[in-house]
């Protein structure tokens, strides 16, 4: 493998994405690891990082990188730029050690209340991909992002808990013994998206028809995992309705999570781009190691 120019780097909560980069933004070789910010103590991060890919770590080849990595827990804190503003901070936070490696700093919002962190670079990257674009990113995830975007800048964001709250009650409430499934019912995902959209304040009731409809009726497992994600989603759509309504939307991420978005987007009349999350974020690492080096 030829020396990479410099290396990028998605660094999150449970797990460390790399990629050795050519200076025109390709992928030379790509690697994953098991070494996440949640397991990881501050001086830790250098030798992780030297362990899963210290042959790419040449004398002087720099180091991007988004995620958790800039968290107060992480290896340095990055610190959050104030919206509005461009998804990129004009200045990547040093960190510490003896490598030449950059944290890109996450986003917050004043009122009300919000802050993000990584998925700026996903954004800026959406950006990159699609010059002058103006509207509506969601990026669903266990915290699931909607951004208003106008003029190269991030006006606006709400987050929702919505990946969360679906792992804790299908995990740790009485739900669990009604949705332990792997399969899907497409029918029952459209009717929970449809009930809580129009009646979000009904959430907290629907959720419990679930286990009922199973003691009462033998409702399929894979059915109710269905329309717990439906339900949840549903309510999410109802709440961020000021952001997508009349909108050009995008959605950001590769698979099963962000198509649901696209349709149940869809079924409100509210078509929606889903872009790939990977190409992305390595689009916005780019940028950001753009802007490194012509600083």
């Amino acid at each position: 493998m030829s020396a990479p120019d410099w290396i990028a780097l998605d660094w999150g909560t449970s797990r460390l994405r790399a990629w050795a980069m050519r200076r025109d933004g390709t992928v030379i070789e790509a690697r994953e690891a098991e070494r996440g910010m949640g397991g990881l103590a501050p001086d830790s991060f250098e030798p992780a990082l030297r362990e899963t890919c210290g042959d790419w770590l040449g004398e002087g080849v720099p180091v991007i990188a988004c995620g958790m990595v800039g968290a107060r827990q992480g290896w340095v804190e990055a610190g959050y730029a104030r919206v509005p503003c461009a998804p990129l901070s004009a200045a990547l936070t040093a960190a510490p050690g003896r490598l030449d490696a950059w944290i890109v700093p996450g986003l917050s919002q004043a009122d009300p209340a919000d802050v993000m962190r990584g998925e700026e670079t996903q954004i800026a990257g959406f950006l990159a991909l699609n010059p002058g674009w103006d509207g509506v990113l969601c990026l669903p995830g266990s915290h699931s992002k909607w951004a208003h975007l106008s003029a190269g800048e991030v006006v606006s964001f709400r987050s929702f808990m919505t990946g969360e709250l679906f792992a804790a009650l299908s995990r740790h409430t009485v739900l669990r013994h009604s949705v332990e499934a792997e399969g899907w019912d497409e029918a029952a995902f459209d009717e929970g998206v449809a009930e809580t959209l129009s009646r979000p304040e009904r959430l907290a009731s629907a959720l419990f028809t679930i286990r009922a409809e199973d003691l009462l009726r033998g409702r399929d497992a894979a059915a109710a995992r269905a329309r717990l994600s439906g339900l949840l989603i549903g309510a999410e759509l109802a709440a961020a309705k000021p952001y997508w309504l009349g909108q050009q939307i995008g959605v950001i991420g590769a698979g099963g999570l962000a198509s649901l978005y696209v349709r149940a987007l869809g079924t409100q009349g509210a078509p929606a781009t889903q872009a790939n999350g990977t190409a992305a974020t390595l689009a916005g690492l780019t940028a950001a190691w753009k802007q490194r080096t012509q600083a």
